[in-house]
């Protein structure tokens, strides 16, 4: 137990370094790990990523459940959300859960400087971006971008670092898919409160005003694929992706390597004086249900 917690101690932005110097355990699990590696994850946490394996609004990923959905213009299934305000993208798409294995790997990238889990994540962002249909062949890929102060806080920004894998990966599994990595396009004006713990109004009043495009020519008439490392409530994924079509993007992709679905965002909100059922249901609808 000492071994391990002097290994957390020592993971920070030089993580990659004493990954290798050190024998270690799997930063999830705790096993200890079979050989040294720069990335001090094991095999099975990589094996145990949740996916989502249910009915999902073909606009923004929402899992259908037993809620109330109906058919889009192009007959896919959406969510009632998507119904009433259909968000500025075409579609969003995820890798997996925002949950167990996954949460753990993201943290480990956001908060403890543990960057090669990007590379890793990114790929398998990538292997989730080349199964949509009808993907256009040439794209601009745009990172949801961090304010100055926070990334230099960072020292990075995981968003475009999930960008740049995931393009890598996308050039190698389809060659012909011609993709241009644009990060610096989308830029944050002003800073933020965490959108953790945020209901989805308050989440839209944060972000409000938050992003702008620095060059407009770069995007205008363009496809363009936004990426993040996490969709929750669809905040971020609106506002970003409003503010690129109103600069002149034909159209717009997301794609972030989690999604929290409605259940785990309930969760994570505030207490609040009880409601009956279908009162709550109606606040959640009134919002906007899609990062």
């Amino acid at each position: 137990m000492a071994w391990r917690a002097i290994v957390r101690v020592l993971r920070s932005p030089l993580s990659s370094v004493t990954a290798v110097a050190l024998p270690g355990v799997c930063a999830v699990c705790s096993d200890p790990l079979s050989d040294v590696a720069r990335l001090p994850v094991c095999p099975s946490c990589w094996n145990d990523l949740p996916s989502q394996l249910t009915s999902l609004c073909s606009c923004c990923g929402e899992d259908l459940g037993v809620w109330d959905y109906g058919e889009g213009p192009e007959g896919g299934i959406l969510c009632r959300q998507c119904r009433l305000a259909p968000p500025p993208f075409e579609e969003a798409v995820a890798y997996g859960l925002y949950q167990g294995t996954m949460r753990s790997l993201l943290h480990l990238l956001k908060y403890e400087g543990l960057e090669p889990v990007a590379q890793r994540l990114g790929e398998l962002l990538a292997s989730r971006v080349l199964a949509i249909s009808e993907l256009p062949q040439r794209m601009l890929v745009v990172p949801v971008p961090l304010f100055g102060a926070r990334r230099k806080e960072r020292g990075f920004n995981q968003a475009e670092l999930l960008a740049r894998a995931a393009v890598r990966a996308m050039r190698r599994m389809r060659p012909d898919w011609e993709g241009e990595f644009a990060p610096g396009v989308l830029a944050r004006q002003r800073a933020t409160e965490s959108q953790a713990g945020l209901s989805p109004h308050q989440r839209r009043r944060n972000l409000r005003g938050a992003f702008f495009v620095s060059d407009p020519t770069r995007v205008k008439g363009r496809e363009l694929l936004l990426v993040d490392d996490i969709y929750t409530t669809g905040a971020t994924a609106r506002a970003c992706s409003q503010v690129l079509r109103r600069a002149g993007a034909a159209r717009v992709w997301v794609a972030t390597v989690a999604r929290a679905q409605r259940r785990q965002v309930d969760a994570f909100r505030p207490a609040v004086a009880e409601v009956p059922m279908h009162e709550d249901v109606a606040i959640w609808d009134g919002g906007t249900t899609v990062q």
